[in-house]
């Protein structure tokens, strides 16, 4: 039956739509010359149909995949840890920072579990983030107390902002086959689904799942009734709510690139470099004419009879191609077409584009390798702080949902380790979000880089004074360099370790000194007894 809720929410979703009309459509430009697997922004197309009509020059496609690939090698690189967990406020006991320790292996353990696809899907939300500048990246509960991710293309998503520009609902406006219906929804699929279940399986019908917060929650449940978030599927077919259920925290973690005053979606680096993508694919196309005019051009042909069956096949015979006095009767036609100049346009509209989407950036380190520590700690502080705007945008609205949700389905799933009793009645254990990714460690450069420059003054002022040495504490600036670099912890010594490093070292020293007094009370006593100063025996 009609219900009230699907009602609202089929009204929203037409509401979105033609807000967003004017966007989808320079969406679909970019996805035509840029991505064109998700070109669906002017409606459904065939699987399988033709999508690169529009593409004469690879530079933009090219630019995103490295842009998607420099992103998840600086943001969630899933070759290292890329963040930790900590406990806000203060400094957490050694109980609570063992816990946290383990809840962050448990989540990254079931992050990149082979089931998640956490990789894959992060890659494709990058990939959306560059054409569109926006993606979504949805986390659901596997069976089994896992996590499943699903990169949700925005062609299919729209979402608002709640009063503190805080995106707080999604809808998601998708297909499934009639037999998928079934699967998924059993009795609650529509009738007519249901039927064409059975003669038309493989027919497609529209959904939406809608995700907001709860208006009348009830706080007392501890049920889906009682979360923070509604979760409701809606069928077109038959305007009816299929399912309704609830989610603590948000799944859907939604990224913007840059947005624009009073907007809501973001603008991506393609967007930025639109014309100059539309520019490029016409100057290829150019040169290509140009190419084939130069490589095969016009033939100027005498009126003359016998040039009527001229012959272009190679070693053909041409009669009469040539006068009574040796003149070519048939010459190509100069088109004066100057191909250097179309060439250097053409690699400075390249140009553009590879800034926007960060590749010239990306290469730095790539074109000169033979730096020193100095030189490359000098880099690397340059890059943070020229990604610091994109990317920490990217960890407050991607990474830090995502992390909550993904600890909230982990926690309800009962996979967590046991809290240690210093954590008893405390709501909101885990405050802070430490991310330890080469972008952190690019944005701490400027940290380390001093340290560097400290230590080289230091050693100039030894020179003339070898007390200035002594003013630096060794493990510390060590230990802290080492975290800025990103070396494994395990390679350091703990501070435990180091004290009884010390109290070891300080025994050997007192055996060391009781041993020299000793040899040298046994060498005055023999050079007394060899003087007779002293009786022997």
């Amino acid at each position: 039956m009609t219900d009230s809720r699907a009602e609202d929410v089929l009204r929203r979703q037409a509401a979105m739509e033609a807000e967003r009309a004017v966007l989808d459509g320079h969406c679909q430009e970019v996805a035509e010359r840029v991505l064109t697997r998700h070109s669906e922004f002017g409606g459904r197309r065939p699987q399988g149909g033709k999508r690169e009509q529009q593409v004469f020059d690879s530079t933009a496609p090219l630019a995103l995949d490295k842009f998607a690939a420099a992103i998840e090698s600086m943001l969630t690189p899933r070759t290292s840890r890329w963040h930790e967990l900590s406990l806000g406020g203060s400094s957490a006991p050694e109980p609570v920072r063992t816990w946290l320790a383990a809840v962050n292996d448990v989540l990254f353990r079931a992050r990149y579990a082979p089931d998640a696809n956490f990789a894959s899907q992060a890659h494709e939300t990058y990939v959306g983030l560059g054409a569109f500048g926006n993606g979504a990246l949805f986390v659901d509960e596997e069976v089994g107390g896992g996590l499943r991710y699903r990169s949700v293309p925005f062609a299919e998503t729209w979402f608002a902002e709640n009063f503190q520009g805080v995106i707080d609902t999604v809808h998601r406006k998708f297909e499934l086959t009639a037999r998928q219906w079934v699967q998924r929804f059993g009795e609650e699929t529509p009738d007519s689904i249901a039927k064409a279940a059975e003669t038309e399986p493989h027919r497609k019908f529209e959904l939406i799942h809608c995700v907001q917060p709860r208006a009348d929650a009830d706080w007392s449940r501890r049920d889906w009734r009682g979360m923070a978030f509604a979760s409701w599927y809606v069928s077109f077919e038959g305007r009816k709510l299929l399912q309704e259920r609830g989610y603590r925290t948000l799944r859907y973690a939604v990224a913007r690139y840059v947005t624009a005053p009073r907007e809501v979606y973001g603008r991506g680096p393609a967007m930025t470099v639109l014309a100059d993508i539309k520019t490029v694919n016409e100057q290829q196309k150019t040169l290509l004419r140009t190419g084939q005019l130069v490589a095969e051009p016009p033939l100027l042909l005498s009126d003359e009879g016998g040039l009527t069956a001229f012959k272009l096949a190679p070693r053909a015979i041409n009669r009469g191609a040539l006068g009574m006095d040796g003149r070519e009767l048939v010459r190509p036609l100069q088109i004066g077409a100057n191909m250097p100049i179309t060439l250097e346009m053409i690699s400075q509209t390249r140009e553009s584009i590879n800034q926007a989407f960060l590749v010239t950036l990306f290469q730095i380190l790539v074109e000169t390798p033979q730096m020193t520590a100095t030189e490359a700690m000098l880099r690397a502080q340059e890059k943070g702080a020229l990604l610091a705007p994109v990317m920490g945008r990217l960890q407050s609205e991607l990474l830090g949902p995502l992390i909550q949700a993904e600890l909230d389905i982990l926690a309800g799933a009962g996979v967590l380790p046991p809290m240690p009793p210093e954590l008893e009645g405390l709501e909101d254990v885990v405050a802070d979000i430490d991310y330890t990714s080469p972008l952190a460690r690019a944005q701490k450069s400027d940290e380390g880089l001093a340290i560097l420059r400290l230590l080289e003054d230091a050693a100039t002022v030894g020179q003339f004074d070898p007390s200035a040495a002594k003013m630096i504490r060794g493990p510390e600036t060590l230990r802290r360099l080492a975290e800025i670099r990103g070396a494994p912890p395990d390679l350091l010594r703990s501070e435990e370790e180091m004290e009884a490093l010390a109290e070891q070292d300080g025994r050997m020293a007192q055996l060391q000194a009781m041993l020299s007094a000793a040899g040298q009370a046994a060498g005055v006593a023999k050079d007394a007894a060899a003087a007779g100063l002293v009786g022997e025996g």
